[in-house]
């Protein structure tokens, strides 16, 4: 069976030798890159399963690099930063990050973190009540991952896919904070309202017809987020 790659990127070697010694232990093969284009290019030749990326480097930053990325690949990718504020995590978060760690960490909660994108990379073949649905101008083709947008085709993300699967699955049903979270996220992210918050504007930029005052996906005060039945 073929192990989990990781690309761990970060412009201190000792940093790179800890937690590549880590990840091994923990069942993964791991790649390193010192340095932003270094991590590009192994992106490219070795199509690692997910990136932990360091913001703080010379040259060509976290962001910068994670910008650069996502013209080409939609790996996932854990950012790591000294810089733990809110500014800096969103920044992350709304360039593609799938997740954001703030040093000092665990190397037990990076390795939980890694997990909890496995498995969000698993397909689930347990729930499927649609396999396409039109809601307004816009169709949803679960089994082809396929969204049409006032004729358009839309490139979502992974996590953008996901949460718009979710909630059209549950159309008519709201979708609390939490369960949202732990569906898309795992259970470990029930708490971070603020993660949901931000893919969820990300969504809306690209599905709803006016994104300030979104009809799709409606939010329900302090409480979640829903999509209507839609009408037979």
């Amino acid at each position: 069976m073929k192990k989990f790659r990781v690309l761990v990127v970060d412009d201190e070697q000792r940093i790179l030798n800890f937690l590549s010694s880590k990840l091994r232990a923990s069942g993964y093969e791991v790649l390193t890159a010192g340095n932003g284009a270094e991590a590009l290019e192994q992106v490219q030749a070795q199509e690692p399963d997910l990136v932990v990326l360091d913001v703080m480097m010379p040259k060509m930053d976290g962001f910068e690099s994670l910008k650069e990325l996502r013209a080409f690949s939609p790996v996932p990718v854990i950012i790591l930063s000294a810089k733990g504020t809110n500014v800096d995590k969103v920044k992350g978060l709304d360039l593609g990050a799938d997740d954001y760690l703030a040093k000092p960490f665990s190397p037990d909660e990076l390795v939980a973190r890694i997990e909890a994108v496995r498995r969000r990379l698993s397909p689930d073949e347990k729930r499927k009540a649609y396999e396409k649905l039109s809601l307004g101008d816009l169709t949803i083709d679960f089994k082809k991952r396929l969204v049409i947008a006032r004729g358009e085709e839309v490139r979502l993300t992974r996590i953008e896919w996901l949460l718009l699967s979710e909630l059209a699955q549950n159309a008519g049903s709201l979708m609390l904070y939490g369960d949202l979270l732990a569906r898309v996220w795992g259970p470990e992210y029930r708490d971070d309202v603020q993660i949901l918050r931000t893919w969820i504007s990300r969504l809306r930029d690209k599905v709803e017809s006016d994104p300030n005052n979104p009809a799709l996906i409606r939010t329900i005060p302090k409480t979640g987020y829903m999509i209507d039945q839609p009408s037979a």
